[in-house]
């Protein structure tokens, strides 16, 4: 166990209990989650970081999906077979994730916020609108290739923005709307969160004490998350999904070049 101040624990609970809320709403969390380890265990490897952040948000994206499945449409066969895809693809990209400098992160986040917040800019209606199209069995075997293999190697490898990458592939691969699509990507979550906290369990690079701790403000996030999601529509999920990225965008530019 490293040697952790109370007040860094402090810190690190309450940034798992908003990565939680952030994750069952939108996905994401651990934009916020993952870095907040990286600056309260500066002193250890990045890989250390990976897989305790692993051991929380598989608390809170189970407790998401569960909150979800019981009130939201969720294609329940077609969010497992995605999940059992990612759970090995994330199992696979973990295995590299030892690999990673610390250093290429933050620009590497920036990057892929970018990304998203210019996509969902550019398409307002993006997931806002409920749609009976039934997606064909090409769009469905691309989404195994992108959504599990792709992003669940992804999430093993790295990790944040995940959840976010998910709903966004579910949306435009298979026709979903906003809300449907968060339901969906947190069974696959679990799955993708499952596969890459084995391989970090085997090495020895999971914090399980803080993790412990973090994990219960995680679930609490998650849970509360996720029904005020239900509550508010897809509309609220996209109104969060741009003031997140918009946010962590902002708090990223001002580390890399504001000090």
């Amino acid at each position: 166990m490293a040697d952790i101040t109370f007040t860094v624990a402090v810190l690190l609970c309450t940034a798992a209990l908003l990565a939680g809320w952030i994750d069952a709403v939108v996905g994401g969390g651990g934009l916020l989650q993952l870095p907040a380890l990286l600056i309260g265990l500066p002193d250890l490897s990045p890989t250390y970081a990976l897989g305790t952040n692993k051991a929380v948000a598989v608390t809170g994206t189970s407790i998401a999906a569960v909150t979800y499945a019981r009130k939201a449409p969720v294609d329940v066969r077609l969010a497992l077979r995605l999940g059992a895809v990612a759970l090995a693809a994330a199992g696979g990209g973990a295995l590299f994730a030892s690999a990673v400098d610390k250093r290429i992160l933050q620009p590497l986040i920036m990057v892929m916020l970018l990304a998203v917040a210019a996509f969902v800019v550019l398409r307002p209606q993006f997931g806002t609108l409920a749609t009976d199209r039934v997606p064909t069995r090409r769009r469905a075997a691309v989404a195994l290739l992108v959504i599990g293999l792709g992003i669940g190697f992804y999430d093993g490898i790295l990790g944040p923005g995940t959840g976010t990458f998910l709903v966004i592939g579910l949306v435009a691969l298979l026709h979903m709307n906003l809300l449907t699509a968060t339901a969906t990507a947190k069974v696959v979550n679990v799955g993708t969160n499952l596969g890459a906290l084995v391989v970090f369990t085997a090495n020895g690079t999971v914090l399980w004490r803080l993790a412990a701790g973090m994990a219960l403000f995680n679930m609490i996030g998650s849970w509360a998350g996720a029904r005020m999601a239900l509550r508010r529509g897809s509309g609220f999920v996209r109104v969060v999904l741009l003031v997140v990225v918009a946010a962590l965008v902002a708090r990223l530019a001002w580390e890399q070049w504001g000090t």
